[in-house]
Formats: structure tokens, C-alpha cells, sequence
């Protein structure tokens, strides 16, 4: 019989601690004496949208199904997205919209998931816009051009009346964090924020919601697992156990709010106990989906916003695109219903 390191041992106890007996019941078991398959993950932004894959990292859900994952911050969803082009990356969680962008310029991916799919957004603005008629000549911030803050301020502004083109000057910051510091600033007198700890930060220093687009749960792929099809079709049962371990996690997190919260704090470097319990309280009640099937209807949006300027968008194929079976699969061995 092989024998089994020491280092892998004490991982795969550390895992089955952290996590529920019924997970570890239902979870492929790599106790043999391999070596555990390394990946990098992109990711867009320190969101709530992230809490599935920070829990699977520091609960040790991808460890036990046998992953190496090496998570890399890479500030905005354009640039994770090209980080996955330029094969820097094998798992790209950005938004829907940066992979419909990607393809219709000639990409091959694949979305294996939607963590987010729902909009998490509220709208915030200065203290002197008091109604969305006060938008108009002023300045809006979204991350990055084409991402997924800058579709739903799209949506929300167009709903309201306001056209997004005309009307007000949409600048890009950057990413998410960028953003909330321009409305802080004043740099910009509107913008999305993704819910708590952010809409508590910018509300304590003056600013206001505007309108809460989060409220309305509309379809969106705010947050997507996505990857190139070449490394796909190579490594599906990577691709698998990357999944399996994101639905783990989400199980996890719903049913464990302390030790969830734990790993918010960490991740948004904060101890302020009602900011981190209200961002849990949020996201993981509110957004991250327990199946991340990933669905037509989440892309609907995007393809109606970003197809004004690009019209190839409209020829992407959703059906190539989004690949569902991973989820399934996932679903099929009652991985959402383990706690």
C-alpha cells in the first residue's frame, strides 16, 4: 500500500475538520498517494460574489478534492479575462459580460458556472443628487468598460429614464475598490456598489442609495467561472472537482455564518464585526446561488447593452458558450444538499 505524506494527511484532516461529515461522505476522496493537481484562478474583485471560492480555498474544499488552487487578485474582470487568454490563469471568475466579449472577439471559452446570478448592486450618489434626474452632466464610475457594474448601470440608468450615452459620462476606474474611492473622493457622483461592507463605508461618509437593483433579482452572470474550451475538453475532471468544490463550499457557507465570516474578514481585511456579518448576511443570502447553473437568461442584458457597440455580440452562441453539465453533475450527487 502506498504510503500517504505526511503534509497530505494533515491537509485532508485539516479539510474534513473544517467541513460537514455529510460533504465529506459524498466528496470523491483522493487519499492515494498522489500529488494534487495545481491551478491558478483568477480573480476580478474583493466581493462578496468571491465567498464560494474563498471558502473552498481557506475550508480546504478544493484541497480535498485534490486541487493545488493558486488564487491571484487581478483587479477588474478585463484583466482576469486576459490573464486567461494568455494562459496565465485556468479558471478566470469575472462577468458574464467579459467572456461574451472575449468570444465575440474571437475566444473560445466556456462558463462552467455562474456564482452570482443575480445582480448584487445599489446604486450610490453624492449628497446632491436627490433624484436620478440630478444624474444628468454628472460623472457615474463604473470598474472597467464592458464589465459587469458597467452592464448593470446601464440597465438601471436606462430603466430610470436616463440614457447612459447621452446623459451622463461613464467613466472606468479600474475595478471595484477603485470606485468606491472615487465616490468617496467625489471624483464621480454616482455609482454601483456591491452591497455591504461597501454601501456601509460609503454611506457613513454622506452618500445615499439611489435605487437598489440587488432588490429586484434580476438574472445577470455577475460573477462566471469561466475557461478555455482547449483546456476544458483536457482536463474535465479537473474542471469537475473545481466545481464540485465551489457547490461544497457554498453548502458550507449558507449553514456557517461565524466561520464565514471569519474568512471575510480576512479577505476584506476588516474586524468590524456588523460590516463583515452584513456582507455574509447579503451575499450569502442573497446572491451566491447553491447550484451555479449557468443560464441564458443571466446573459440577456449584457448582449442587449454591449451589442449596441459591438454587434458581433449578438452572434456569440450561448448554447457553445455555457456548459451546464459540470453543475449537474454536481447536483446529480446531492453536493448542494451536503452540510
Amino acid at each position: 500500500m502506498r504510503v500517504v505524506s505526511r503534509l497530505l494527511m494533515a491537509t485532508l484532516l485539516t479539510a474534513t475538520a473544517f467541513a460537514p461529515s455529510a460533504t465529506a461522505a459524498t466528496t470523491r476522496t483522493y487519499l492515494a498517494a498522489r500529488q494534487a493537481d495545481s491551478i491558478v484562478m483568477g480573480y476580478s474583485n474583493i466581493a462578496g460574489d468571491e465567498l464560494p471560492a474563498w471558502v473552498a480555498l481557506d475550508g480546504g474544499f478544493f484541497s480535498r478534492n485534490g486541487l493545488n488552487v493558486d488564487a491571484q487578485l487581478l483587479s477588474g474582470g478585463a484583466n482576469t479575462v486576459a490573464a486567461l487568454l494568455a494562459g496565465q490563469v485556468q479558471f478566470a471568475q469575472a462577468g458574464g459580460s467579459e467572456a461574451l466579449n472575449a468570444t465575440a472577439n474571437g475566444a473560445d471559452l466556456v462558463v462552467v458556472a455562474t456564482i452570482a446570478p443575480v445582480y448584487p448592486y445599489i446604486f450610490e450618489a453624492s449628497s446632491d443628487i436627490a433624484s436620478v434626474g440630478d444624474l444628468v452632466g454628472k460623472k457615474v464610475g463604473v470598474a472597467t468598460f464592458g464589465g459587469s457594474a458597467d452592464v448593470a448601470t446601464r440597465v438601471a440608468l436606462r430603466n430610470a429614464g436616463i440614457n447612459p450615452d447621452e446623459d451622463v459620462t461613464i467613466i472606468a476606474t479600474g475595478s471595484a475598490a477603485n470606485r468606491t474611492a472615487a465616490l468617496l473622493s467625489g471624483a464621480i457622483q454616482g455609482g454601483m456598489a456591491g452591497g455591504p461592507p461597501d454601501t456601509l463605508d460609503l454611506e457613513a461618509q454622506g452618500l445615499h442609495p439611489l435605487f437598489d437593483l440587488a432588490a429586484l433579482k434580476l438574472p445577470a452572470a455577475n460573477t462566471a467561472v469561466i475557461a478555455q474550451r482547449g483546456w476544458v475538453n483536457a482536463n474535465r475532471d479537473i474542471v469537475q472537482r473545481y466545481v464540485d468544490s465551489l457547490v461544497q463550499a457554498t453548502a458550507f457557507l449558507k449553514q456557517n455564518k461565524p466561520a464565514t465570516v471569519a474568512i471575510l474578514k480576512k479577505y476584506y481585511k476588516s474586524d468590524d464585526d456588523a460590516a463583515m456579518g452584513a456582507a455574509f448576511d447579503f451575499h450569502a443570502g442573497e446572491v451566491v446561488a447553491s447550484l451555479p447553473f449557468p443560464r441564458p437568461e443571466q446573459f440577456a442584458d449584457a448582449i442587449a447593452q454591449l451589442s449596441v457597440s459591438n454587434p458581433r455580440i449578438r452572434d456569440v452562441d450561448l448554447g457553445r458558450l455555457l456548459d451546464p453539465s459540470f453543475v449537474q453533475d454536481a447536483a446529480d450527487r446531492g453536493l448542494a444538499d451536503a452540510r
